[in-house]
């Protein structure tokens, strides 16, 4: 699929407000706010054909103008990123729709391509990724978003509690091929992201504060797909210096493949 071939908008959604990290989009990473690595790598992705950051802030409005990005305001008390997401899509037109949530940095643009090119292959109504997980701190960590998938790959259900409970390991460590994350980020038609958003917030929802879990409340069913790709996310003020260091660190080696590739004439 290129990227003239059919139509994708990736929204990043990026309010300023948090209660546990205000200002998070505008966080320095290595000499740049979150938001412009995010905003680059998904404009460096093959098959999407626009990339748009949805703020309700000014100041995050001016830095992505800064750095050349599209950015359209979006203001209004959304529940969620995907409600922001929807008002955008209301605005536009377009066939496929992908929420990219503001602190979900994909080390490569391959990343999103995994959910990209399937997705509009399949006939799904809504999609997103999973990625096996090998951390069993990170089982344990709410933080961490863990998806249990049926056999043909749509969710069951997602929790930041660590699911699948092994009853048998005392331990209770993260097991490869049974564990997985789940990606920050999702894709919809058009017609199921309006749907999707004028849905009443669903008591899975408000317990868990997943908002994938409205559409599972409410039988949209949600194809997971698995990706081997990296990515990095920010979630609290402490997280900053490991992403950081992560991405300096991926940079370089991105950097000396390329210099090996030239050099070989590849």
């Amino acid at each position: 699929m290129s990227k003239s071939s059919r139509s994708v908008a990736v929204v990043i959604p990026a309010r300023y407000e948090s209660s546990r990290f205000p200002g998070k989009p505008l966080v320095k990473l290595n000499g740049k706010p979150m938001v412009q690595h995010v905003y680059e790598r998904a404009v460096a992705c093959r098959v999407v054909s626009d990339v748009l950051v949805a703020t309700d802030d000014d100041r995050i409005k001016q830095a992505v103008e800064q750095f050349g990005g599209r950015v359209v305001m979006a203001k209004g008390d959304y529940r969620t990123g995907t409600d922001r997401v929807a008002a955008v899509a209301g605005m536009f037109g377009g066939e496929f729709f992908v929420d990219l949530q503001g602190d979900e940095i994909p080390l490569n643009p391959e990343l999103l391509a995994d959910l990209i090119e399937p997705f509009v292959q399949s006939g799904a109504e809504m999609g997103t990724l999973k990625r096996v997980m090998d951390s069993t701190e990170d089982l344990h960590n709410p933080a961490v978003v863990k998806v249990v998938t049926d056999s043909r790959g749509y969710a069951l259900y997602f929790s930041r509690a660590p699911i699948p409970l092994v009853r048998d390991d005392p331990d209770r460590r993260a097991v490869g091929g049974l564990h997985y994350i789940h990606l920050g980020l999702y894709m919809y038609t058009k017609e199921t992201l309006l749907r999707f958003a004028a849905l009443p917030t669903s008591p899975l929802e408000e317990a868990e504060k997943l908002e994938q879990l409205r559409g599972l409340d409410n039988g949209i069913r949600i194809r997971v797909w698995e990706t081997k790709h990296a990515s990095l996310r920010v979630d609290q003020p402490a997280d900053v210096p490991e992403v950081a260091e992560r991405l300096q660190q991926y940079d370089v080696l991105k950097r000396e493949l390329e210099i090996k590739g030239v050099a070989s004439g590849r």
